[in-house]
């Protein structure tokens, strides 16, 4: 699958223009980290071995639950669409994995998801879920505006941890 092809795929399943918008703004920022952590993994003679085409058309397409609810099961509903539509079970995983910093099996079923492990595991989910907590609509912020967002937010510290975890994982990788 193209970036077109996810537009495409965007629209069929009957998401908004706002919708569309943000998954491109984060579909550029996580191509721009995975390549940063690509050269930077080749320079110390390591290379990453990400797959850049699942992490645009992932993250494009990350936000296709929307169509159907603009609530947690996004991430779920999103999955299912992937599935019925025949992609890739690397893109399936993006898609389902991307909420938040990841949502471990025990704390699922309490926000009303299946009762599954939601962390994201490889590099390609890690870097979609980050590129996602860092886009607000469809502009770029920073780690300190997330933190403010997900406090204002009255999420549980453990929570906000995850998020910072994430941050601080993807962030070694781009120095």
């Amino acid at each position: 699958m193209n970036e077109k092809e996810a537009i495409a795929l965007l629209i069929k399943a009957g998401c908004s223009s706002s919708v569309i918008d943000h998954c491109k703004t984060v579909s550029g920022y996580a191509k721009e980290i995975a390549v940063k952590v690509n050269e930077n993994a080749v320079k110390k003679g390591n290379p990453a071995d990400i797959d850049i085409n699942a992490v645009i058309i992932g993250a494009l397409l990350h936000d296709i639950g929307r169509s159907k609810t603009h609530g947690i099961r996004h991430a779920v509903e999103g999955a299912a669409l992937a599935v019925e539509n025949g992609l890739d079970e690397k893109l399936v995983r993006i898609i389902e994995r991307h909420i938040g910093a990841g949502i471990p099996i025990d704390e699922a079923s309490g926000l009303g998801l299946p009762e599954k492990d939601y962390m994201p595991v490889t590099i390609e989910e890690k870097i979609v879920a980050h590129a996602d907590n860092l886009v607000f609509d469809d502009h770029i912020g920073n780690v300190e505006e997330l933190i403010l967002d997900l406090k204002r937010k009255n999420l549980d510290e453990k929570i906000i941890r995850r998020f910072i975890k994430l941050n601080d994982e993807i962030t070694a990788m781009l120095v």
